[in-house]
Formats: C-alpha cells, sequence, structure tokens
C-alpha cells in the first residue's frame, strides 16, 4: 500500500520549481557560510603575520640630530644677539615712550634668547650623553675583541707547549752543567805551570822580586859611574868645523828697472 501523504503521481510543474527554488537557495546559503570562513581564515593567517618593523635609530643617527638641533639654535641666537645690540643702539638715542617701547621688545627679544640658550644647554647635555653611551659601548666592543684574542692565543699557547718536554729541558740543562764543569776542570788542568810546586809560598816571591829590583839599580849606576871615569884619550874624538867668515863681500845690486803706472818695466830707449 501507497504511505500516507506520499505524491501519487509525478511533480507538477510548481514543485519542481519550488523544489529547485529551495537548491539554489541553500546552495546560496552554503556559499555565504563557507565564504565567510575562508574570510575569517584569511584574517587569521594575516594577524599572524609579523610586520615589518623599522629598525632602531643608532647612536650616530640622534647625535647627529641633536647636533643639527643645536646648529638651528645657535643660529637663532646669534640672530637675537645682533637684533639686540640694534635695540641698544636705538635706546641710546631714544627719549620717552619710545625709549619704554624699545625696552619692551629688548626684554622680550632678551627672554627668547635665554630660553634658546637653555634648550641648547639641555641639548649639549643629551649629545655628552651619547657620545659616553657610545664611547662606553666602543670600549665593551673592544674588550670583548680583546678576550676573543686571548682566548685563540691561550689555545695556541696550550697547543705549542704540549710539544715541549720539561724532563728533556732538565736533563739538556744537566748535561750542559757538567759539560760546563768538564771544560772547567780540562782548562784548569791545561792551565798548570810545570817544574813548580805548589808549596811556593808567595811572600818569598815577593822578597826575590823587590832583591832584583835592587840589583837592577845598582847596575845601573855603576854603568854610568864607568862612563864618567873613561880617559879622554879613550873617548871617541868630535869632528872640528871651521869658523863662518865674516868678511864677505856684499853681492852687487841690480839697477832698478823703470815701471810704468801698471807696474810692468818699460823697455830701454823707449
Amino acid at each position: 500500500p501507497a504511505c500516507p501523504g506520499a505524491p501519487t503521481g509525478a511533480f507538477s510543474f510548481q514543485e519542481r520549481a519550488a523544489h529547485q527554488d529551495r537548491g539554489a537557495r541553500q546552495e546560496r546559503g552554503m556559499k555565504r557560510i563557507f565564504g565567510a570562513r575562508e574570510f575569517v581564515v584569511g584574517l587569521s593567517r594575516r594577524a599572524g603575520q609579523k610586520k615589518e618593523v623599522a629598525p632602531p635609530p643608532t647612536l650616530s643617527d640622534a647625535g647627529a640630530k641633536i647636533d643639527s638641533r643645536v646648529a638651528g639654535l645657535d643660529e637663532k641666537i646669534k640672530s637675537l644677539e645682533q637684533e639686540l645690540s640694534g635695540y641698544k643702539e636705538k635706546m641710546k638715542k631714544a627719549k620717552g615712550p619710545a625709549l619704554k617701547t624699545l625696552r619692551q621688545r629688548a626684554m622680550a627679544v632678551l627672554k627668547r634668547k635665554k630660553m634658546y640658550e637653555q634648550q641648547r644647554d639641555q641639548l649639549a647635555g643629551q649629545a655628552f650623553n651619547i657620545e659616553q653611551t657610545n664611547f662606553t659601548i666602543d670600549s665593551v666592543k673592544d674588550t670583548i675583541t680583546t678576550v676573543d684574542a686571548m682566548k685563540a692565543a691561550s689555545k695556541t699557547l696550550k697547543t705549542e707547549f704540549k710539544k715541549v718536554n720539561i724532563d728533556k729541558i732538565d736533563d739538556l740543562q744537566d748535561e750542559l752543567a757538567d759539560m760546563m764543569e768538564d771544560m772547567n776542570e780540562v782548562q784548569d788542568v791545561l792551565g798548570r805551570s810545570y817544574d813548580v810546586g805548589e808549596d811556593v809560598d808567595e811572600a818569598d816571591l815577593d822578597a826575590e822580586l823587590d832583591a832584583l829590583g835592587d840589583e837592577l839599580e845598582v847596575d845601573d849606576e855603576l854603568t854610568a859611574d864607568t862612563a864618567d871615569t873613561t880617559p879622554a884619550y879613550l873617548q871617541p874624538a868630535e869632528p872640528t868645523l871651521p869658523e863662518q867668515p865674516t868678511n864677505v863681500p856684499a853681492a852687487p845690486v841690480a839697477p832698478s828697472a823703470a815701471v810704468d803706472e801698471f807696474g810692468l818695466p818699460v823697455a830701454q830707449g823707449a
């Protein structure tokens, strides 16, 4: 038997159209659902991505910026000083209300100048702190470099020290010391004098040396006395030379030649 409520024949045109319409609505609903899901997934993916962050400014950049600001303040202060100089010159000649007005303007300029000077001093303090920090960073980097170099040197030293044998060095030193002692003994043996007893007293040698000196002095005196007592006929005769004559005629003097004004001789008969 047929089920109650079931269609007994084919779908009518209206029912088929309604069924298609219902299917289309379901399809559009599913697309909206999945589209919203993909949108949410895309947002989550974008949220998970890291944004590119600009690098922080360096100390050099900060110092350069502060220096430029200090230079700008210096220019402003210089301009205000020139303006104050102009007001001072005008105040010397002005009187009454004009003097009061110029004085007020000069006071305003002076206040601005003081403000700029205070700002410049603050920036100068900041620049000093930046330079000090930069110097500290450079010192730390240098320290790290030095430590790394010392570590490398320590490793090299350990590697090279393993090649050194302390025991062999001690043995070598002992051998050299023994050889030096042997050489000293050889030199002592070679330096000995032959046929001279070792029991000779140095005092006796000194006395004998002094006596030998006295004998030499006596021989010298005897030699001098013998030379003085030699007879004249035994002494060698000295050769006698004739005396120089004193009555030698003078040499003839040549007549003086005449000379001209330039000191040259003048020809005879000219």
